[in-house]
This record gives structure tokens, C-alpha cells and sequence, in this order.
């Protein structure tokens, strides 16, 4: 390549001639003495548009005239099933976990409740259907790694955005007695005889405007239809423990989950616990709000 540089630097008048295999250049000196050409390699002709010889094609018709025979091919092996992991009646933190994923995709509006119900059959199958998968509306390994793909990990305030997280281990306030137990940090309440858990639920508290109060209280007033007079607006199976502060049913905590607060009361989304508690609770029993 240095010597073809150089010949074209001196080069004063040039001819070419191009040929099946190359370019070759005559060059002429300054003195008129002629310079041994130089070949320069452009590779096959046959990458440059020109038909290839015959004696390139000649093996794809055999000497006898007839046609190659094809071997049948074989298909390839089909790989095995999508496998099911969740479908209907299925319930546990992981199908909390695939309807919290579906909520971060639009395809869910609800929960999650950890159950895999008829709205979270629907979800799936819209998801499936939209991602050209078969819409059989149970969460098999294909349709489950796709949403994988396409969603982040949730994390525990999305998980239990309807509530239904693990309650913390009690206040040591709450191990005597009979006790309503109710903890911010894990958003529960404890239903609790003599350090003994009755029954647990879900609670959300008031905002940061109308915080509910911390400490220890006791119950002093049952009321099972009770309507707020400053927010005109109902408070069934109310057990007041701190001024207009109560335990009490939320059909807003139901319907939004934590994306609403209370005025200061603590709220039970689930109706039918709270309405079982209500007739066991009675007026003195003790009550613990702590983080």
C-alpha cells in the first residue's frame, strides 16, 4: 500500500486497464522511464453486479438432468407447556403481588386483596388478549414474565394499598386485659383478652391535619349508628376512646383504601369484622394507639 502512495505521488500521466480480477496501473516517471504496474485487488467480479459463471451453478442441477430430491424436514420440538401458577380462588402474598403489578399497568383498579378474584381474572385476560397471548385469564410462566418486563417490584405501601398487611407484634401495654391494640406502623388493630389475638384487621388514621392521638385511652361510648355532626357524615359501630376520636366502620376506606385519611378516628374497612367486634367490645375496655 506505501508503494502505491508513492507511485501516485510522482505519477505525471496514468492509464488503467480494467480487468476480470483487478485494476492495473501504468505509471510513467518524471524521466519518461516506465514503472512496473501496479496491481490493485478489488476482489471477485461477481460481488459487483456481474452474473456469476457458469461453473458456479453448475452444481445445482445434477449431470443426469433431474431435480436435487429435498429430505423432509423435520419440525422442530415443540417446547413444553406455559406452566399455571395462579388462577381463580388462589389467594397469598404472591397473587398480592401480580394485582399490585397489574394496578402499575392499568389493568387493575382494585385491591390489591390477595385473592385472586373475578375482577383479577378479567385483568389478566385483558393483559393476555393486548400482548397477542392466549386470554385464558390464568397467570401462566409466559404471561407472567411479560409483566415482569414491563412493571417495577412493589413495594409493601403498594401491596397493601387495601390493607391486609401483618400485624406488628403487640404493644406490651396490650398484653393485659381486654384491649383493643392498635398499631400505625403496620396499620392494624388487634383485638386482644388477656395477651391472647382475637381477631386482627386492616386500619387507616387521620392526616397529618387531624392526626389521631397516641397513648393508652379506654372505650366510652358505643354507638352502631352513629353520624358525625361536624362532617355530617356516618361512623357506624363507633366506640369512642378520645374526645370525637372512635373506632369505626369506613365505607370510603373500603371503596379508596389508604389513598384517603380520617378526621382523626381510626377506620375499619372490612364491615363484617368490625361489626363482630363491636358486640364484644364493651365500654372501659382499654384502649393503645403507639407506632
Amino acid at each position: 500500500m506505501t508503494s502505491l502512495r508513492r507511485s501516485f505521488a510522482a505519477v505525471t500521466g496514468a492509464a488503467a486497464l480494467v480487468t476480470a480480477c483487478g485494476c492495473t496501473v501504468q505509471t510513467t516517471g518524471p524521466e519518461g522511464k516506465g514503472r512496473p504496474p501496479v496491481h490493485i485487488d478489488v476482489g471477485p467480479t461477481a460481488t459487483r453486479g456481474k452474473p456469476a459463471s457458469p461453473a458456479s451453478t453448475a452444481s445445482a442441477t445434477p449431470a443426469d438432468g433431474k431435480p436435487p430430491s429435498t429430505a423432509p424436514t423435520t419440525p422442530e420440538p415443540a417446547g413444553p407447556p406455559p406452566v399455571v401458577l395462579w388462577s381463580r380462588g388462589d389467594s397469598g402474598r404472591d397473587v398480592r403481588e401480580l394485582q399490585a403489578r397489574l394496578r402499575q399497568v392499568a389493568w387493575l383498579f382494585d385491591g390489591p386483596t390477595g385473592t385472586y378474584d373475578e375482577r383479577t381474572e378479567q385483568a389478566v385476560k385483558g393483559f393476555q388478549g393486548k400482548r397477542g397471548l392466549p386470554r385464558t385469564g390464568r397467570t401462566d410462566t409466559v404471561t407472567w414474565e411479560r409483566l415482569l418486563g414491563m412493571t417495577r417490584e412493589p413495594g409493601e405501601w403498594e401491596l397493601y394499598l387495601m390493607g391486609g398487611q401483618p400485624a406488628a407484634a403487640p404493644d406490651p401495654r396490650c398484653l393485659t386485659g381486654r384491649v383493643l391494640c392498635i398499631d400505625k406502623t403496620s396499620r392494624t388493630l388487634r383485638w386482644m383478652m388477656d395477651g391472647q389475638t382475637v381477631s386482627t384487621m386492616a386500619v387507616r388514621f387521620g392526616s397529618q391535619y387531624t392526626p389521631t392521638r397516641e397513648g393508652v385511652f379506654h372505650v366510652y361510648w358505643k354507638s352502631r349508628h352513629h353520624v358525625s355532626t361536624l362532617y355530617d357524615s356516618p361512623m357506624p359501630y363507633a366506640m369512642f376512646f378520645s374526645g370525637g376520636q372512635a373506632v369505626h366502620y369506613s365505607s370510603d376506606f373500603a371503596a379508596r383504601g389508604y389513598a384517603g385519611a380520617s378526621h382523626g378516628c381510626v377506620n375499619v374497612r372490612d364491615e363484617t369484622a368490625i361489626a363482630n367486634l363491636f358486640a364484644q367490645v364493651r365500654n372501659g375496655d382499654k384502649v393503645v394507639v403507639s407506632w
